[in-house]
Formats: C-alpha cells, sequence, structure tokens
C-alpha cells in the first residue's frame, strides 16, 4: 500500500508537519525533521507509535504528496497564498496568538480572517478523517485548530480525539472580547481531553464554558448533550531530557562549546538568552535590564558578555517586523556605548541554530535567563538545565511561563520590572556557589524525572480511557 492509502490508528494533527523540505546543491529534494519547539516533543512520540502526522509543509499554492518518515506517515495539507495571509498570519498570528498570551500586543478581529480559519480547520478536519482507521486516537496540537475537534466528531463519531493547547489559555474577561468565542469553545468541546499547560488554563477553559454555552460542567467534566463528555486537564509539558544530555555530553558539543568560549574571549561569565524573535518572549525588557547593568558597570564587559539568540519569526508579519528593528537599535546602542575594542559587550544572533549548537550554548551558559511577558510553557528553560554540565549554572525564570510552576528553584522575575530584573540578573550571577548548587539540584532533578515520554504517554493513556466511557450517559 502506498503512504497515500496507509490508515493510521494513531494520528497527530498540527498547522505544520514535522518536517521541513531541503534543496541539495544538484537539485534534488528531501525531508529532514523540522527544528520547533511542538516537533520537538512530538516526533520522538511519533517515532516510538507510528501513525500519520497531518499537516502543512510550509509553501502556500502547492499539493505535496503523502511520504514515510523515520516510521510513519506524513500527510501534507495544501494551503494557498490567501489561506497563509488570512487563516496563519491573520486569524492565527495576529488575532488569537496575542488574545491568547494576555493581550502584550493589541489583536485584531476580521471576518474574513474568521471564515479563512474556519475553511481551513474543515480542510484539516476532512483529511484527518480520510487517514484515521475506525476507533483511531487523533491527538490535535494548539491554536490554529481549535475548531477541528468538533469539526472531526461530526465526521468520525467513532475516534478518540485528543486536544491540547501548546499556549496559554486566556482569562474570562480577555476570551470574552473574541466575536466568535462560542464557536471556539465548541470546537474544543468536540475533543474528549482537552489539556492545557498549567491547571488555571483549563479552569479558565471549564468556567467560560460554564457561562457562555449551555453545557452542563461538572468539575473537569463538560456534559456535550447528545454526543460525548469531554474533560479538561493541566498536562504540563517536557522534553527528550535524556537525549538532550546526551547530546550535550557528545564529544562534537563539547568541542563547539570551546570554540564558541575561544570566540568570546573566554569570558568569566556567559549570560544566554534563546528565543524565538516575538513580542511575548520580554527581549525588550530583557537587552535594557541587562544594557543598564553594563552601563552602571555592576557587569563588566570585559568579564562578563550577553549572548542573545533571537530564532527569526513570521517576519511577514508588521509586528514582529518592528520588534526586529527595535531590538537591532538597541543592541546597537548599548554595544556603542560600553564596552572596549574587543567583543561587544551584547552578542545577537538574529538566526537560527541548529540543535547541537543551542546544546554547545547551553554548556557554557552561567545565566540563562528566561524572562517572556506570558508563555504556556517555555522549554527552552528545561533544555539549559538538562543540557548544563554540573550544577554550576543558574537559572533566571520568568513568573509568566508556565514553566515557572514546576521550576520553583530557578531565580524568579517579574521581566515588567526592569528595576527588579536587574536585581535578580546580578542576584544569579552572584550568589554563592553553595546556593547556585542547591538550587540546580533540584531543577534537574524536576526535568529529569518528569519526560516528554511520561508527559505524552499520560496524556493517551488518559484519553484512551475516557474514550472507553459510554459515550453519552442517560440522563
Amino acid at each position: 500500500m502506498t503512504a497515500a492509502h496507509l490508515k493510521a490508528s494513531f494520528v497527530v494533527v498540527a498547522n505544520r508537519l514535522s518536517v521541513d523540505r531541503v534543496t541539495e546543491d544538484d537539485g534534488s529534494v528531501s525531508w529532514r525533521t523540522a527544528p520547533g519547539g511542538l516537533v520537538t516533543a512530538l516526533e520522538p512520540v511519533m517515532r516510538q507509535r507510528g501513525g500519520a502526522w497531518v499537516g502543512w509543509h510550509g509553501a502556500s499554492d502547492e499539493e505535496v504528496e503523502p511520504f514515510e518518515h523515520e516510521g510513519y506517515t506524513i500527510q501534507p495539507v495544501p494551503l494557498s497564498h490567501s489561506e497563509v495571509e488570512e487563516y496563519y498570519e491573520g486569524f492565527s498570528n495576529a488575532t488569537l496568538w496575542p488574545l491568547f498570551h494576555d493581550s502584550v500586543a493589541f489583536p485584531e478581529f476580521h471576518r474574513e480572517w474568521w471564515d479563512a480559519y474556519v475553511t481551513v480547520n474543515q480542510r484539516f478536519a476532512e483529511k484527518t478523517a480520510e487517514v484515521a482507521e475506525d476507533g483511531a486516537t487523533v491527538w490535535v496540537q494548539d491554536y490554529q485548530l481549535l475548531l477541528v475537534p468538533q469539526l472531526l466528531r461530526e465526521m468520525r463519531p467513532d475516534l478518540r480525539i485528543g486536544f491540547f493547547l501548546h499556549i496559554p489559555f486566556p482569562p474570562v474577561e480577555l476570551f470574552q472580547q473574541l466575536p466568535w468565542r462560542r464557536q471556539i469553545l465548541e470546537g474544543m468541546l468536540g475533543a474528549d481531553l482537552v489539556g492545557t499547560q498549567v491547571p488555571g488554563g483549563a479552569s479558565n477553559f471549564l468556567r467560560l464554558v460554564r457561562t457562555r454555552t449551555q453545557h452542563k460542567v461538572e468539575r473537569d467534566r463538560v456534559r456535550v448533550e447528545g454526543s460525548h463528555t469531554c474533560v479538561a486537564r493541566a498536562y504540563p509539558i517536557s522534553i527528550d531530557s535524556a537525549g538532550f544530555e546526551e547530546l550535550a555530553n557528545s564529544p562534537e558539543v563539547i568541542a563547539e562549546a570551546e570554540a564558541l568560549l575561544d570566540e568570546l574571549g573566554h569570558p568569566k561569565q556567559v549570560f544566554l538568552g534563546v528565543d524565538r524573535l516575538d513580542y511575548t518572549k520580554g527581549l525588550r525588557q530583557r537587552v535594557r535590564a541587562m544594557g543598564e547593568l553594563f552601563q552602571e558597570g555592576k557587569l563588566d564587559p570585559a568579564d562578563v558578555v550577553f549572548f542573545q539568540v533571537a530564532t527569526p519569526s513570521r517576519e511577514r508579519v508588521d509586528e514582529y517586523r518592528r520588534l526586529r528593528d527595535d531590538i537591532d537599535l538597541l543592541v546597537g546602542r548599548i554595544n556603542s556605548e560600553v564596552g572596549g575594542v574587543g567583543r561587544p559587550a551584547i552578542v545577537y544572533r538574529h538566526s537560527s541554530f541548529p540543535r547541537s549548537t543551542m546544546a554547545a550554548l547551553y554548556r557554557i551558559a552561567d545565566v540563562m535567563v528566561v524572562t517572556p511577558l506570558r508563555d504556556g510553557m517555555n522549554l527552552v528553560a528545561k533544555e539549559y538545565l538538562a543540557c548544563h554540565p554540573g550544577e554550576d549554572g543558574a537559572l533566571v525564570l520568568s513568573e509568566f511561563a508556565g514553566a515557572a510552576r514546576e521550576l520553583r528553584q530557578a531565580y524568579m522575575v517579574n521581566p515588567y520590572d526592569l528595576n527588579g530584573m536587574k536585581d535578580v540578573l546580578l542576584h544569579a550571577a552572584t550568589d554563592s556557589p553553595r546556593n547556585r548548587r542547591r538550587r540546580m539540584r533540584a531543577l534537574k532533578r524536576q526535568v529529569r524525572e518528569n519526560t516528554i515520554e511520561a508527559w505524552a504517554d499520560r496524556f493517551i493513556d488518559d484519553l484512551g480511557s475516557l474514550g472507553r466511557e459510554p459515550r453519552q450517559q442517560e440522563a
């Protein structure tokens, strides 16, 4: 049987596929596993379980045939140029993304964007219905596909449907701004199990269902009349901690870490930030705080370097272009005012790096700075803890990252409080070795014990047990 005709008992549905297309020098085309948090989290699950991954391949106005990759089937969903603009750049990333991140940027509401969102969600549901075998388990991912669970249930009531939201679920007062709030809630309620990163997200969802729909809510369960019961719970996502640790301790990464230190002139301390270039990540605030510490003489640029990686992101969206320009100007101004003729105080790289280079950077970072204004989880914090050797590191973490609920021994910071952030950054850099070791031991233990495999197994096991319950109790 060809990949196009294979039916799968386990299906992951996400906006993007788990692969990127690579064109070689000779013109031949191949596909490699994509970077990014969602793929990093779910790809090991797919390799272990097999099945199908349904998603968009990243180019518009093009059809790609299904194919096999790493033991599972890739099932591409096409998008037109206008759908990329309206469904993806528009409704997903200029309406839902800022709204779900506490309106850090102002969300825009356009009816034509909503229409495109409905159309694309319908297409994803149809493709999934086509590739899922009878009684299959389907796991829908994230905010781009909030309508898919209900659409899929209408087509295939035999399926067990899970939905996981990787970003925050907003407070009631913010969500209620959305003109299509009821349709979004009903879309999510099509799932047997809705997972959020933290308990507050599930609580916000259930509170909205109680106030904005007619469905009966009992604790974490919603009875969808005439259909099924939907359960909403928190499942904090993690990483392949053993895999990251093994990578960071490989001879190649150790050599790359040494080369990076040579390149930086072997500073006494390295502060590190690693983020997508996104306004929710708190980059402006972080760069400003580090810059002031250099300008005030509290950090000596001869001894200390701040290395910031900003991975390019959504560069066609105006808000992201403005952010890129702001950070470029800010870094340039700070570096022109502090430091000598050697390397700059702030080494800024607006670029994507392979996972091995990231592991090398984590190895050399004395202080990891993770200070988003709002984040569903933030796996960079966990990757650092898995990759950094020994117990001499320090993690500065925003209170507004989902990871703050688990990584309680981090140096916590309110990224909106610049003076407070400067104090915490200095504290992390100058704390006693004994305190730093005590904190790092606890943080590393948390990441080793709560792995991506445990996260996926817990969600899928819960979904399986819910799927075995009667579809609808008698009234």
